[in-house]
């Protein structure tokens, strides 16, 4: 890479996608850096029409990039829908390895590649999303001499992204999308000293680049959990780094806090459902068997029968009560 320039990381969710425009407008073609951008899109999103929207608004080249391709100032890299996009030795990683936060591609992961790779060149900016996938990369970047920037959180459609980042550092810009550009201006004409990147943050870079991950890599930086992955089962290994705590299996799923709490609601949730439905499939099967025991082997077998399809009734009704009233799985 050029020795001034800049790497900048986005990550964006819901309301982004309309963010990403303004900020690329606010690009202007004199800056010597090189974008990656993180939108969360569902699985059958076509990214060849996202980029193509956005390349009207920067004269930048927007593409989607393809897996080891070599990093060009004056490009924006897309992440393609499903895969993670990572960056290490001045090119670009795409892999389907496992979720982070659940999601794929996820921002934490481009975030706590780059800041690997290039520690003080690297400037991170959230926009608007749900959640706080980004927060923990950013702190990477922070802790690896980068600059963070955040979509002002008032200005922002869905404000939580940015809000997380807050709850973990001090953003360098708190700031309108159409100013962004000002900032990376601002930012890139100021020498910076090379930063240290902390020996954990390495290997956890190391760690999400591969989808095979020993026992061995984990015990460097973690310790044994009492939780279980929500994605797979396996155990969670827990990884306190510069007073955060974060959560990863064998496999690689990962997790901040909030992301594994809201993982594990989910879960619970779908539990009670499948619970749900094989009570009342247990119930029906009951019933029937009770009416053909009417027949065969008289009412009194079919009173009990029908004493047992009243406690299954009553385990119903309680599902139901935490599914449908309380609105929240707790």
């Amino acid at each position: 890479m050029a020795k001034r320039r800049f790497i900048v990381v986005v990550g964006a969710s819901a309301g982004g996608s309309v963010a990403l425009t303004e900020f690329f407008d606010s690009l202007t073609p004199d800056l010597n850096i090189a974008v990656f951008v993180v939108l969360h899109l569902t699985k059958r999103s076509i990214g060849d029409l996202l980029v193509a929207r956005l390349q009207k608004h920067t004269t930048f080249t927007c593409k989607i990039p393809h897996h080891k391709e070599k990093i060009k100032t004056g490009h924006i890299y897309v992440a393609p829908p499903d895969h993670h996009m990572m960056l290490k030795s001045d090119e670009i990683l795409l892999g389907r390895g496992p979720m982070e936060n659940r999601y794929r591609p996820s921002i934490d992961a481009l975030f706590r590649s780059a800041a690997v790779a290039y520690n003080s060149s690297v400037i991170g900016i959230v926009l608007s999303g749900l959640l706080e996938d980004g927060a923990s990369g950013m702190m990477a970047i922070k802790r690896s001499g980068g600059v963070c920037i955040i979509q002002q959180p008032e200005e922002a459609k869905y404000p939580d992204m940015p809000l997380a980042v807050t709850r973990h550092l001090k953003p360098d810009f708190s700031i309108p999308v159409e100013k962004m550009g000002n900032a990376i201006k601002v930012t890139s004409a100021k020498p910076r000293k090379k930063g240290k990147v902390p020996e954990e943050l390495i290997i956890e870079a190391r760690i999400a680049e591969s989808v095979h991950i020993g026992i061995d890599d984990l015990k460097d930086i973690g310790t044994h959990s009492v939780y279980s992955c929500p994605d797979c089962g396996g155990g969670l290994w827990e990884i306190k780094s510069n007073g955060e705590t974060n959560y990863r299996c064998h496999v690689g799923h990962a997790f901040t806090e909030g992301g594994l709490l809201n993982a594990m609601e989910s879960t619970t949730e779908s539990a009670l459902w499948t619970a749900l439905r094989i009570i009342e499939e247990r119930r029906n099967l009951l019933a029937g068997i009770a009416a053909k025991a009417n027949r065969v082997k008289g009412p009194n077998m079919q009173r009990q029968y029908k004493q047992r399809i009243a406690e299954l009734e009553k385990h119903i009704d309680q599902l139901k009560k935490v599914l449908f009233e309380t609105g929240k799985v707790v």
